[in-house]
């Protein structure tokens, strides 16, 4: 729930200060310290609860425009003060963000339509996401809020590393690096308490193992990728850095807006034909923001804040991706996988398109009124065609609590 005078979700130091709270509480058994910093100086606080050498981690913030799980993240700490059996032999960890830069340049803590969340949107090119740079750049080249979060992660040697993410508009689901059966059973019940779809076929885990309804497993580091062009391969990600500690790292994802159409494991009657068409329908919509950029970028001479790198690196990935959609999907594929694709295939370009607007609007650019009617037109449609229906925060943090709890207590079992 919500640890705030408003539902919404909290901002760093607004973080930072409930756990101080929180330790304040029990400072026996709790602290927080600064466990690194950011390129731009901001610190990275851990809050830690018990003194039991088996450990559990919980990350948020990895991703800027993933609100949820600074709320999750407060939730949970304080469900394992007051809840003792939690604690009775393994101690907790919060890191609080892990990524404060990027948490600083995405503004909309309190949503009202998905427009709203594009409008104040941001997340960082690949290269500058905490979690995701160990797979694009070498270990020399790596930012200092991935040398923190292993650095903790070597330091906890954890059995299991949570790490917190959402979406904007769809269902909920887990992403593992190692099984955890059982998991899927209470993860679905929650879920279904409170009205969350569960995402059945999600187009991240395209080819991964099946644990349970909305429960994927990623595969070995040494097999094929779901989609060759993407430079970001996730078992190159810190999520992986637990597995030299015998740990694994569970992703648990929840939705800003709800999508009923997520679920349906129906088969596709004709999923080759509908994703080249959502192929061709990626590549429009990415050349419409690629030609406002070609013809604004003359005019932003030394222009090269975060804004316009993420906005060039999602435009990076367009050809490739749309590439990979275009061979012959998976006899199996069902309407929920399109369904993924559809979604991704809007999310992308609208995602350039917001954070380009953000960038001509700063520089009072005659481009901007253009994209201004992208990013409202695409938005709507989105919303429209998925029907979108907000998950009220408090069921947010609750379903990722939850998820959370009954992670650790199974993986528990594989520890022992």
């Amino acid at each position: 729930m919500s640890l705030l005078p408003e539902l919404r979700y909290p901002s760093v130091p607004e973080l930072v200060a409930a756990a101080r709270a929180v330790a304040a509480r029990r400072p026996d058994l709790c602290a927080v310290q600064e466990v690194g910093f950011s390129r731009a100086g901001r610190p990275l606080h851990l809050l830690s609860m018990g003194h039991a050498r088996r450990a559990v981690l919980v990350v948020a913030g990895a991703h800027a425009n993933e609100p949820a799980g600074g709320s999750t993240l407060l939730a949970l700490a304080h469900r394992v003060l007051d809840e003792r059996r939690l604690r009775a032999d393994t101690s907790w960890h919060f890191l609080l963000c892990a990524d404060p830069d990027g948490a600083s340049l995405h503004v909309t803590p309190a949503p009202r339509s998905l427009l709203d969340y594009h409008l104040g949107f941001f997340r960082p090119a690949g290269p500058e996401q905490p979690e995701w740079s160990p797979s694009v750049l070498p270990p020399d080249r790596l930012p200092p809020e991935t040398r923190a979060l292993t650095a903790v992660i070597d330091t906890l040697r954890p059995y299991l590393q949570v790490t917190l993410h959402g979406t904007d508009l769809g269902g909920s689901w887990v992403q593992l690096t190692r099984d955890v059966p059982g998991l899927a059973e209470p993860f679905g019940k929650s879920a279904a308490e409170l009205h969350i779809p569960v995402e059945t076929g999600a187009s991240d885990a395209a080819g991964w193992a099946v644990s349970g309804p909305g429960v994927r497993v990623m595969p070995s580091p040494g097999a094929g990728a779901a989609y060759p062009s993407m430079p970001d391969d996730a078992r190159h990600s810190t999520w992986y850095h637990a597995h030299r500690y015998g740990g694994l790292t569970a992703v648990v994802e929840v939705p800003m807006w709800a999508s009923d159409l997520v679920d349906d494991p129906a088969p596709h009657p004709a999923p080759a034909a509908a994703i080249r068409r959502l192929a061709r329908r990626l590549l429009s919509d990415a050349r419409e923001v690629e030609l406002v950029l070609a013809d604004a970028l003359p005019r932003l001479a030394g222009a090269d804040g975060p804004l316009l790198r993420a906005a060039k690196w999602g435009l990076s990935l367009v050809p490739g991706l749309a590439a990979d959609w275009m061979h012959t999907p998976p006899a199996d594929t069902t309407m929920a996988y399109v369904g993924s694709v559809d979604a991704f295939g809007r999310r992308l370009p609208l995602r350039t398109a917001a954070m380009l607007l953000r960038v001509l609007r700063q520089a009072d650019d005659r481009a901007a009124p253009q994209l201004e009617r992208l990013v409202a037109a695409w938005s709507e449609s989105f919303a429209r065609r998925f029907r979108a229906r907000w998950v009220p925060l408090d069921h947010q943090a609750e379903h990722q609590s939850r998820t959370v709890v009954a992670a650790a207590r199974h993986a528990r079992e594989l520890d022992a």
